[in-house]
């Protein structure tokens, strides 16, 4: 082999060693196309983690204001999203008339926390699964001024009564304490339980019918009657909620009162905690419903 030869083929070690050298401390294409590369991956495992993250609505009955109704349920969307890896965004409505329609028509009403008569309604007629509910009954009460004392339910016929508009569940029950069509109060409309509270209060009404957990929170009120207790709210999802996220959202707040950050947020949102139910619980409470418009 001539000397020229050899050149050649000590000349290609050198060029095929300096590659290898090159890749391992970095030579500058390669090092922009192995980052490159890196930045590609890290972007698809984001998009598909976003991918599998679906978004859910989270309906709360209108017994407060719509913006304090966000407001209170916030901390139960955020901590949903955290154990569940899904989004929840509260959804309030301005009275139990639009939030009624907005029920009949069904869409994207994924998940609602709501009264008993709605959550029978809904499993009999929309096929929603109930999940959980808040624990214990509740009621509602006649509050009057404490400067005007009423002894009887009696006292306040033709009298001037507060209550948010049917088919809520105050209104459904203060219509059941006067069964005479003679003998009605004057039924005064309240966008929500604390409007009907101020009315109370301010003179403009004689009594309003509110939920008796917030009977002890105002002062003076005096309370006249309660009405026979039901089942408290309940979480029921829509079948078009698949049903793993479902199971998600039933066991993260079945366990809620178990752990630190479940804790937080109900104590956030002021309860105790939420219980196992089934739909055995609620049936027959639609019959509320009935004579109700859409019903």
């Amino acid at each position: 082999m001539g000397k020229y030869s050899k050149k050649i083929i000590k000349r290609d070690r050198v060029q095929v060693n300096s590659s290898r050298y090159r890749l391992i401390t970095g030579h500058p294409v390669l090092k922009k196309y192995f980052i490159s590369h890196i930045i590609y991956i890290l972007l698809l495992s984001i998009f598909s983690v976003n991918a599998s993250a679906e978004k859910y609505n989270l309906s709360i009955q209108p017994v407060l204001p719509a913006n304090q109704i966000k407001a209170n349920y916030q901390p139960l969307s955020n901590y949903l999203a955290k154990k569940t890896g899904h989004e929840f965004t509260i959804i309030s409505y301005r009275d139990f008339l639009t939030y009624w329609i907005r029920m009949k028509k069904g869409k994207n009403l994924h998940f609602i926390l709501d009264a008993a008569h709605f959550t029978d309604f809904r499993i009999e007629r929309k096929d929603y699964q109930v999940l959980v509910k808040i624990p214990d009954t509740v009621s509602f009460t006649v509050v009057t001024n404490e400067e005007n004392f009423v002894f009887d339910m009696d006292e306040l016929i033709s009298k001037r009564i507060a209550s948010m508009p049917s088919p809520g569940l105050g209104a459904i029950r203060l219509n059941q304490m006067f069964p005479n069509p003679l003998r009605l109060p004057i039924s005064i409309q309240a966008s929500d339980s604390i409007d009907a509270i101020n009315k109370v209060l301010d003179g403009s009404v004689d009594a309003a019918i509110i939920p008796s957990p917030l009977v002890g929170r105002f002062e003076g009120l005096n309370s006249v009657i309660s009405t026979e207790p039901v089942p408290h709210m309940a979480l029921s999802a829509s079948p078009q909620v698949p049903d793993d996220v479902a199971k998600a959202v039933k066991k993260a707040l079945l366990e809620a009162a178990s752990t630190a950050e479940g804790k937080k947020m109900l104590a956030d949102i002021k309860l105790a905690g939420f219980e196992d139910t089934n739909s055995k619980t609620y049936a027959g409470y639609a019959d509320m419903l009935d004579g109700v418009f859409g019903y």
